[in-house]
């Protein structure tokens, strides 16, 4: 390997205190990316400053319950740090992460690698399944901040990876460990996917088609079928459904009563999971009758920071630089 190589971490973000939600839902609101409060640019940042003065709230108060803040970036720096030794075997490598809307932002990292006499880039996003709203952003940030950074590195990305191996592996290891826990009772296995308005699917956005490509992949090695219902809905659009909700009360009312959720989109505990599923849906799936639990997070398992490994060498010797 001739020199090393800066991998970036791409991830939303989430705020780390109760003070920091409202500051953190003014950048995701503000980001016309994901969605066009306006048709006027300007008035986008107002707008959000309102959606989130009213939305803080409710808001704050789901992360109070999940101890105060969102741990995203203290696992993301887990899976970075796991990442960098998982790398050794292949040469010199600095993992970093970069936040969509809160920090660190990219500017911190650009700053380390240049630094350390880093040109080479490889930004790893941690969606597996891309969309505009999320890898897309994300990736439109960091060429951005290269811009401005004033150094020229190079980039190559990994935009994708919705049947890598290692991570498919996981997902179906963390369902047989999630099952063994019903003692042999009948189960329904549920995808619960994060939720995108259906015009991003009709412009062409691939998301759908690689949830449901990881889906097939997961349930060819645990020959289970699962149901898939989408999470985290937000605002007056038509959103891909059935929403989680939706799906247990179908469940319910078909006479289902063990639940296995897997929060298949999320490759780290957040708010989503945390709050979503182990609070909020499994507060509703008892008021139905049903007893609801969710696999494991992947987070750093071995086997998954082993799959991001080769996601970053096989980029890196694409490019030739391995």
């Amino acid at each position: 390997m001739s020199e090393p190589v800066g991998v970036m971490l791409l991830n939303l973000g989430g705020p780390e205190t109760l003070a920091d939600v409202e500051p953190f839902l003014v950048n995701l609101f503000s980001d016309r990316e994901i969605i066009r409060l306006s048709p006027f640019p300007f008035l986008q940042k107002f707008i959000a400053r309102r959606i989130a003065a009213k939305r803080a709230p409710k808001s704050r108060e789901a992360y109070r319950l999940i101890g105060g803040g969102s741990p995203l970036a203290r696992i993301t720096g887990e899976q970075g740090r796991a990442l960098q030794a998982a790398l050794l075997v292949e040469g010199s490598f600095m993992v970093r992460m970069a936040m969509r809307y809160w920090q660190p932002g990219a500017e911190v990292a650009l700053a380390e690698f240049a630094q350390a006499g880093i040109r080479r880039i490889v930004a790893l996003t941690l969606y597996p399944h891309y969309s505009r709203a999320t890898t897309g952003s994300s990736l439109d940030a960091l060429r951005k901040a290269i811009a401005a950074s004033g150094h020229d590195f190079e980039l190559g990305e990994v935009r994708e990876w919705p049947d890598q191996p290692e991570y498919v592996g996981c997902l179906a290891q963390s369902i047989r460990e999630g099952m063994a826990g019903f003692g042999g009772e009948p189960v329904q296995l549920v995808f619960s996917a994060h939720s995108l308005p259906v015009s991003f699917i009709r412009e062409g956005d691939p998301y759908l088609d690689q949830i449901k490509r990881t889906i097939a992949a997961v349930e060819k090695i645990t020959g289970m079928s699962g149901r898939l219902c989408f999470q985290s809905r937000s605002g007056p659009v038509e959103w891909l459904s059935p929403s989680t909700p939706q799906m247990l009360e179908q469940l319910a009312a078909d006479g289902c009563r063990n639940i296995l959720m897997m929060p298949i989109s999320f490759v780290s505990d957040h708010v989503e999971t945390l709050y979503e599923i182990d609070i909020q849906y499994r507060e509703l799936a008892a008021s139905l009758g049903l007893r609801l639990e969710r696999t494991g997070s992947l987070n750093t398992r071995p086997e998954f920071i082993r799959g991001l490994s080769v996601l970053v060498s096989d980029a890196c010797r694409q490019r030739g630089w391995l």
